[in-house]
């Protein structure tokens, strides 16, 4: 772009993966927090288990610590009497979400909630929309096929459409309504 006195001026584009997800999980804590208010659902952020080595203590900081154990999923509570347990995921491709964001030992957890008539689910934003895609979907799909990603045809076919409501955010619930109706 030339501006006035010939001043030539690019610009880079840098892709910055810190905090990716962030602003799906933000959407996410409105509806928790609007579903608690209602009296909807109870359904909460779970913290990442961490182990403090070192504090601050004149400045409220910790300055050293580490990730105790894997963390299993993003989100659990109880819903209509039926444990409910599910992880956001963005995915910034077009066509397919890759199975490496979702971590061998999230896939195990997963597997052991549907074992135990739990609810389990991921909610993916991608390709500008946000989609439920159940936790015995996901698990079918890997189970039986042998691709590394899940496409997007897949997600739009099998994932259940969630809107975004400005008083609530993502509106997951009626998703899950939807997709579990013989359990709840």
């Amino acid at each position: 772009m030339k501006y006035p006195g010939l001043v030539n001026k690019t610009y880079k584009s840098t892709i910055n993966y810190k905090n990716r997800g962030m602003n799906l999980e933000a959407l996410i804590n409105e509806a928790c927090k609007y579903y608690l208010d209602e009296d909807i659902a109870v359904i909460y952020k779970k913290p990442t288990p961490i182990g403090i080595v070192d504090v601050d203590y004149s400045q409220a900081l910790i300055k050293k610590a580490y990730f105790k154990e894997p963390s299993t999923l993003d989100y659990n509570g109880i819903y209509h009497k039926k444990y409910i347990e599910f992880d956001a995921k963005e995915c910034h491709g077009k066509t397919s979400f890759p199975l490496n964001n979702i971590h061998d030992h999230q896939i195990k957890h997963i597997r052991r909630i549907l074992k135990h008539g739990g609810i389990v689910f991921l909610i993916i934003s991608m390709n500008g929309g946000y989609y439920l895609f159940k936790g015995e979907d996901l698990i079918e799909f890997i189970d039986n096929e042998t691709r590394k990603s899940i496409p997007f045809k897949v997600i739009d076919n099998k994932g259940y459409k969630l809107n975004y409501n400005y008083n609530i955010g993502i509106d997951y619930i009626v998703g899950v309504n939807e997709a579990y109706k013989e359990l709840i």
